[in-house]
């Protein structure tokens, strides 16, 4: 794969700014009002954008990026965990639903969209590639809402609803963008809590003292995408 450019969302703060740090000759922009990052990489221009947390903001950030002639839109960010999937682990989830979104009083499936696909699907070959470079396995399934998940029943509805493997606030919406102009989309979660009634504590925990964790483990991801060395 030979991308020319390269957008990158993040949400966080606490995970962007770790990331920032390791990045070397990066010049800073600014997209509405969103503050990012801009750099050469391997064979690939890279621009970044701190989005800011929820679907709104996120699809704003994959669609700016989209405009701007990206070519691949990644993701990185914190996830709870839903089902078996465990504290601390990566995850490179293959499908993504938004489940709050709700038609089901007109007779359409939970997250189903009137008129148009609401399933959404990771690209296969950048999937692959994440998968050998950190020696997780891909798959699984991401719903995204406007809510922080911190409820034990709310967790186990997701998880058996939907088979959900971990739930979030953006990847769905950057996927609806990407599969809307056919652009290739991967994400790297890693599971900060369960999605219970601790969920909250986990999360900080994580978020403010781990963030160097996922930015390495997303850059070596980077690096095998854009053929760069190290």
């Amino acid at each position: 794969m030979n991308y020319k450019k390269i957008g990158i969302v993040i949400a966080d703060r606490d995970e962007y700014h770790p990331f920032v740090k390791m990045i070397a000759d990066a010049k800073q922009i600014k997209v509405f009002n969103m503050q990012g990052i801009s750099f050469k990489m391997g064979e690939s221009d890279v621009s970044v954008l701190l989005c800011g947390i929820g679907k709104v903001n996120a699809a704003t950030a994959a669609t700016a990026l989209v405009s701007a002639g990206c070519e691949a839109i990644l993701n990185f960010g914190l996830s709870g965990g839903l089902g078996n999937s465990q504290k601390g682990g990566f995850c490179l989830p293959d499908t993504f639903l938004e489940h709050d979104f709700d038609f089901t009083g007109l007779g359409y499936k939970p997250c189903e969209k009137p008129w148009q696909e609401y399933i959404y699907k990771a690209d296969k070959d950048l999937l692959a590639l994440f998968s050998e470079t950190l020696g997780v396995k891909p798959g699984g399934t991401a719903v995204t809402g406007d809510s922080f998940i911190c409820d034990e029943q709310k967790s186990k509805e997701l998880s058996d609803n939907f088979s959900a493997s971990s739930c979030d606030m953006e990847t769905a919406a950057i996927a609806s963008v990407c599969h809307a102009a056919g652009v290739p989309f991967a994400v790297l979660r890693r599971i900060s809590d369960d999605a219970g009634d601790d969920a909250i504590d986990t999360y900080r925990d994580v978020n403010t003292n781990e963030g160097d964790v996922l930015g390495n483990a997303f850059l070596k991801c980077l690096k095998a995408v854009t053929n760069a060395e190290g």
